[in-house]
């Protein structure tokens, strides 16, 4: 019986003993791991290999790990995971902006890597406008423009639904706070994050249990995510 054929990831570092360690815990997960030290080694195995995923470290020998992102993404819906240092906050926008759909902090665990590598790929394709999407309790009708939690219709503000709408459209994908206030708000609101954190807690309050988990998550100073 022929054994299925594992989804592949291209990893790309330019640290050996960090791509050794990538190679042995995606291979441990169940995944194909294409290696890459440059950013042209790696923009040339995409081309070459079309994986299903690729994890980008944002400091690399020939180039920008964010250019490396902007690339791929140009040509492929691949879900990109990039790699970055303790205080590289700016990089990790830049790269969220240029397509990546998630970031893990060096030094990182296997566990968590493998959890945002699945979770990344797990999520709705872009463009995908399923007519009603259920989480964890609460149900989106995006046809209807309605919510309900656990059977009970939630009221929410066209604002505040526009905002839940982009979230759970691209549920488990870390969203930065540009692009939340420039898809729902538009482009002259970019940068009013003190709006964008007053509709969260607004939304939060709506939507959420109150038990202490956390439907929408925020990584601070970076954005906001539906956990999935």
């Amino acid at each position: 019986m022929t054994e299925p054929s594992r989804p592949s990831v291209l990893v790309c570092d330019d640290e050996p003993q960090i791509l050794r360690a990538l190679k042995v815990v995606l291979r441990e997960a169940g995944y194909e791991a294409i290696g890459a030290e440059t950013a042209r080694e790696a923009l040339d195995s995409a081309a070459l290999r079309h994986p299903d995923a690729a994890i980008v470290d944002l400091v690399l020998p020939d180039g920008d790990g964010v250019d490396v992102c902007a690339q791929l993404r140009s040509w492929s819906e691949m879900p990109i995971l990039v790699l970055s240092a303790v205080g590289e906050e700016e990089q990790k926008v830049r790269a969220l902006e240029a397509g990546a759909d998630d970031y893990v902090t060096k030094p990182f665990g296997p566990k968590e890597l493998v959890a945002r590598l699945r979770a990344a790929m797990r999520r709705a394709p872009r463009g995908s406008e399923e007519p009603n999407i259920e989480i964890d309790g609460l149900r989106v009708d995006l046809a209807a423009h309605t919510a309900s939690r656990d059977g009970e219709e939630v009221h929410l503000t066209p604002t505040e639904f526009e905002l839940l709408r982009v979230l759970v459209r691209n549920r488990g994908r870390l969203m930065t706070h540009r692009a939340l206030l420039t898809e729902v708000w538009g482009p002259a609101w970019s940068e009013d994050t003190a709006t964008l954190r007053t509709h969260v807690a607004n939304l939060r309050r709506k939507v959420e249990t109150g038990e202490g988990e956390r439907l929408i998550r925020t990584d601070p100073g970076v954005g906001y995510r539906i956990a999935i």
